[in-house]
């Protein structure tokens, strides 16, 4: 039984937590919320391939998979479960027919072919299809369809599959992001001013910063080159590189004034994909994550840190350039 560790205050603990988790997700999609990165994957079967490709250095996803198939190719298709056969699935047992939209329910009602409605993300998957059908004012009846996965114990029948990350990359990845907050250049002082002695701080910083080097993720140059670090291997925020305090780890965000809520929990620091995350790559992954600020998060969004810094000295070029955008305004006055 390994030593007892002193804990992080609580509020970084959970936010280091919850980074092994997947977005959130409301009941009118077909994914979980806030689940572990390493739950059963939803796949379209537009991008599904034999083999499909997982993580390097992995051969398979750990809770399994389910393909989605759209019901216009499911019944269009001729010798359809043949193919999909071929392809290596089996309607019911890793794929599903996936309802989105009125048309296609009107169309293919599955009640004409006496399916019933997936409950497992385990083979076998308890039935033929799933549903969530958004509800429309424009016809009688036209009530929101939400079929599989909706109970307390399984809503939602998996993660987006560029989501995914197995067990021990979540582990690696908070690892190297608790790493990066002690790297802040007021850390210490934040752990302790949150409730940790300092011999509480120096004790798990020594066995922290042990265990990344013996893993391979205190490799600072690497680090740099991801932008979460600068060259004083301080961190930093990815996408502004202004230095990052580790007090900005325990504080909630300024509101704007009329707009109060009280229950905010979102801290002014967040964590940063440097790579977004797409379909085709698995990029919650050591050396591609960081803190940055909430800010520069939002702005950055899904498009990425190199496409965000395209656009963005564009938006400085234009306003730069304040004669052409006078010019601009005489000729439309």
């Amino acid at each position: 039984m390994g030593k007892r560790l002193p804990k992080l205050p609580e509020l970084l603990q959970e936010k280091i937590y919850k980074t092994g988790q997947t977005r959130g997700a409301d009941d009118d999609v077909i994914y979980q919320n806030r689940v572990l990165r390493n739950n059963t994957v939803l796949i379209p079967y537009e991008s599904w391939s034999t083999p499909f490709s997982v993580p390097e250095g992995e051969t398979e996803f750990e809770n399994g998979f389910i393909v989605l198939v759209s019901p216009r190719h499911y019944f269009e298709t001729p010798m359809i479960d043949a193919k999909l056969q071929q392809r290596g699935l089996e309607l019911g047992m890793n794929a599903l027919v996936f309802y989105y939209s009125r048309d296609e329910w009107d169309s293919y009602n599955p009640a004409e072919f006496q399916w019933t409605p997936a409950e497992n993300r385990t083979t076998p998957l308890g039935g033929n299809y799933v549903a969530r059908v958004p509800a429309t004012t424009a016809l009688e009846g036209g009530n929101q369809i939400r079929k599989g996965f909706t109970t307390s114990s399984s809503k939602g029948a998996g993660i987006r599959v560029f989501e995914y990350a197995a067990k021990k990359t979540i582990s690696k990845c908070r690892d190297q992001l608790e790493a990066l907050f002690w790297l802040c250049w007021d850390s210490d002082l934040a752990a302790i001013k949150n409730g940790m002695t300092r011999v509480d701080v120096l004790t798990r910083k020594e066995d922290l910063f042990n265990r990344c080097t013996e893993l391979d993720l205190l490799d600072y140059r690497k680090l740099i080159r991801a932008r979460v670090l600068n060259t004083k291997q301080q961190t930093v925020c990815p996408l502004c590189l202004e230095r990052i305090s580790g007090m900005d780890f325990f504080s909630r965000m300024q509101q704007a004034k009329g707009r109060e809520v009280q229950d905010i929990t979102v801290t002014k620091i967040n964590l940063f994909h440097i790579e977004e995350l797409r379909v085709g790559e698995y990029n919650h992954r050591p050396y591609n994550l960081g803190w940055g600020h909430h800010h520069c998060n939002v702005v950055t969004k899904d498009s990425g840190i190199a496409d965000t810094l395209k656009w963005m000295e564009i938006v400085l070029d234009r306003n730069t350039n304040k004669q052409d955008y006078l010019e601009s305004l005489n000729s439309v006055s």
